[in-house]
């Protein structure tokens, strides 16, 4: 589909919602730069003249963002300013019928599954030799994997099944080649992602294989952090802690997204496990690793929450003392289990009991960074913004973690590693000099 100018067709791609449809992304990107189109990721330029918008469907706020974000690229192109709109991710799998009749100025949607389609409208060649590869849109010094795709769990508030389908790992041998080819092209750290970690392996090998995983990406030479994010907490494979120990380049970081702490919400939410079983795996898990940074992410405002609920999960946080915390607003969404229940908490009542519950984290957090000072870390520098460098340890992932700001006389290197001593502590972000 080269498009009727004396141009050259150039496409800027735009993510919405998590990393893996970052990866989507850069796999579709990866795809038509081999087919001779110029890619780029969020243009401020404006000189490009196709739109590809990557759609999140999760909850109410990220649908409302990505359908404005189509709102915004389809006003461009009746204004003439670009030439073709398409529309593919969560939000085009899951309500494609009511889009096309919505927003038809779109020019076509397609599903998560559906890039071989998408890439008709280019009358680009789908190249399964290109398996793997991708156009990166992070900074070359970091990248994530995609381990697995969909999900076989039944939380009773979650729509990602109904988008992404049933768990399909990917096999060691073709992880372990991306992470090689990444490795070739400068990335230090690689960011371990899928719906359900634990899982991994089960579809293929019959039995959990994320440690046997792990154990393979931990001997490509090069490759100086693995990071492992969204672990289940059900039936946990202690035997990941395991290899954690045994390779210093896998950080001793664990994201295990809990959502709850109450018994009463935790079954509502069909999470297959108590708040004391949770309490056992997360102490053997510090018990093995003392120092082990621990984020977990939560939803508040889920239907029949209470306000003892919300005390049970305030005194959970004050005895795991988690160093990382998200939280969510529940979300009422059609086809889940949950969508059968009433919907009866406002909205502004589930934003209060956000803010409680961060107030108690946001003293955890400020205490441990405190602990921090004095001390010297080895720090991966990703950026400089108004002058300062900004980097992260081995217990910060990218974008949703803390930061270690850097006042530095000489120009440090973007991507690489410098030992850092903290001097000062924030609630979420740290100070420090290099060494």
């Amino acid at each position: 589909m080269k498009t009727k100018n004396f141009r050259k067709d150039k496409v800027n791609i735009i993510t919405l919602g998590c990393s893996k449809n970052l990866v989507d992304s850069e796999v579709l990107g990866g795809q038509l730069a081999a087919n001779d189109y110029d890619v780029i990721y969020e243009n401020r330029k404006n000189d490009h003249n196709i739109v590809v918008v990557n759609t999140c469907g999760f909850i109410d706020k990220a649908k409302e963002e990505s359908v404005n974000t189509i709102l915004q690229q389809v006003e461009l192109k009746r204004r003439g300013k670009i030439d073709k709109v398409y529309v593919t991710g969560c939000l085009s799998e899951r309500y494609k019928n009511h889009l096309e009749t919505e927003i038809p100025e779109v020019d076509a949607y397609f599903g998560t599954m559906e890039l071989p389609f998408l890439l008709n409208q280019f009358e680009a060649d789908y190249k399964t030799e290109l398996i793997g590869e991708r156009l990166l849109s992070t900074p070359n010094h970091y990248a994530y994997l995609k381990i697995s795709e969909g999900c076989n769990r039944t939380c009773s508030f979650c729509a990602i099944p109904l988008m992404r389908g049933k768990h399909v790992s990917r096999t060691i041998e073709d992880l372990v080649s991306d992470a090689q080819r990444l490795v070739k092209g400068g990335v230090k750290e690689i960011m371990l992602i899928a719906q359900e970690l634990t899982y991994y392996g089960l579809d293929i090998y019959k039995k959990r294989e994320l440690p046997k995983l792990l154990h393979a990406l931990a001997s490509i030479k090069g490759l100086e952090w693995i990071r492992l994010h969204y672990a289940y907490p059900s039936k946990f494979p202690i035997e990941i802690i395991d290899a954690m120990m045994e390779h210093e380049n896998i950080c001793n970081y664990l994201d295990m997204p809990l959502q709850h702490a109450s018994n009463n919400m935790l079954k509502a939410m069909r999470r297959n496990i108590t708040r004391e079983e949770m309490e056992d795996t997360i102490s053997e898990i510090k018990n093995k690793i003392p120092g082990i940074c621990l984020r977990t992410t939560l939803i508040t405002g889920f239907p029949g929450e209470t306000l003892d609920d919300v005390e049970e999960l305030k005194g959970f946080l004050t005895r795991m003392q988690f160093d990382r915390v998200g939280i969510f607003s529940y979300s009422h969404e059609e086809g889940t289990f949950a969508f059968n229940s009433e919907d009866t908490i406002p909205a502004i009542e589930k934003e209060k009991r956000a803010g409680e519950i961060m107030e108690v984290q946001q003293e955890i957090s400020y205490k441990k960074n405190l602990e921090k000072v004095g001390k010297t870390f080895k720090v991966l520098i990703d950026k400089k913004e108004a002058g300062k460098y900004l980097g992260r340890t081995e217990y910060d992932s990218v974008e949703v973690d803390n930061e270690v700001i850097i006042n530095a006389d000489k120009k440090l290197p973007i991507g690489e590693f410098v030992n850092v001593k903290i001097t000062a502590a924030y609630d979420y972000d740290l100070a420090g000099e290099v060494l």
